[in-house]
């Protein structure tokens, strides 16, 4: 009888989605062993070997829905730049985006545990591993944002799913929020406006604003008056609203929104790769490596 411990132990040791567990232990009437081996000839239980390979390529894909009301965007990244290539994996990450939109998941645990809209019999964890084992590298679905609106929500991909953005825009159109993704893609915001931006963060920059001004030899006085001077400076390169708009860098994206009578709600902003230390190969210690 195959038990539920069971199918959790072999999962474990092959790291292979629990419906190809379940099925191989059945076919080998619940023996461990068997069943690895049965895995490893199907190609499934390769992936778990690969988990612990940094990915840090990929790609940033996206999804929004005919009516503009639903989008999302997600990162999902893979061992090498050719990977993020394949046309297996792109189409793959693409499903995956659909699926954050259509099917709402809390965050990426429970998006791993959700039927796939693509195959209802495999879980979007059992594609994923599956994709693992024929593409051959380790893939990892990373972060994603999911918008849901009365307004506008656009996205916009830039260097071939290099950088993803997805905008959620009230009383704009169509036009104005395409431009408002540009903007974000190039600008890199951190934030909407200053009320968004956390207050040790603004304390910190006046302290170095402070600290710069002190060491030009300016007296203490003179160093505030000069933070305040500056920290519109800080506020304009972090700030979405803030930022000139690329398109017309004399006027702000705030004043260019007030002019068409809209607001932006939200954004978010993927870049691939952003913050994962890649590890570093000699490349001649590698072959050494592999000699021993």
């Amino acid at each position: 009888m195959v038990t539920a411990s069971l199918v959790k132990e072999l999962r474990e040791k092959t790291g292979a989605g629990m419906m190809d567990c379940k099925k191989v232990l059945t076919e080998t009437d619940g023996d461990i062993e068997k069943a690895i081996e049965l895995l490893r000839e199907r190609g499934i239980a390769k992936a778990a070997k690969k988990s612990d390979r940094i990915a840090a390529e990929g790609v940033v894909a996206a999804y929004v829905s005919e009516d503009r009301k639903l989008g999302s965007v997600v990162e999902v990244n893979s061992e090498t730049d050719f990977v993020g290539k394949n046309e297996e994996f792109r189409n793959f990450v693409a499903d995956v985006a659909e699926q954050i939109a259509k099917e709402n998941p809390s965050n990426v645990e429970e998006l791993l545990k959700q039927k796939s809209i693509k195959d209802s019999t495999k879980t979007v964890q059992e594609v994923l591993t599956g994709k693992i084992a024929t593409i051959g590298e380790n893939l990892t679905i990373r972060r994603f944002a999911r918008f849901e609106s009365n307004g506008l929500v656009e996205k916009y991909i830039h260097g071939d799913g290099k950088i993803g953005v997805l905008v959620e825009l009230e009383n704009g159109n169509e036009e104005l929020a395409k431009d408002i993704c540009m903007q974000i893609a190039a600008a890199k915001p951190e934030y909407l406006d200053r009320e968004s931006v956390p207050q040790e963060r603004v304390e910190k920059e006046m302290e170095i604003l402070k600290a710069q001004a002190m060491n030009e030899g300016k007296p203490a006085e003179i160093a505030e008056k000069m933070v305040q001077g500056r920290i519109g400076k800080f506020y304009a390169e972090i700030c979405l609203v803030e930022q000139p708009f690329v398109k017309d860098p004399d006027i702000k994206v705030g004043k260019l929104l007030e002019s068409k009578g809209a607001k932006i709600i939200r954004f978010a902003r993927f870049e691939k790769g952003e913050g994962i230390e890649k590890k570093e190969e000699n490349f001649a210690e590698e072959v050494m490596n592999q000699l021993k």
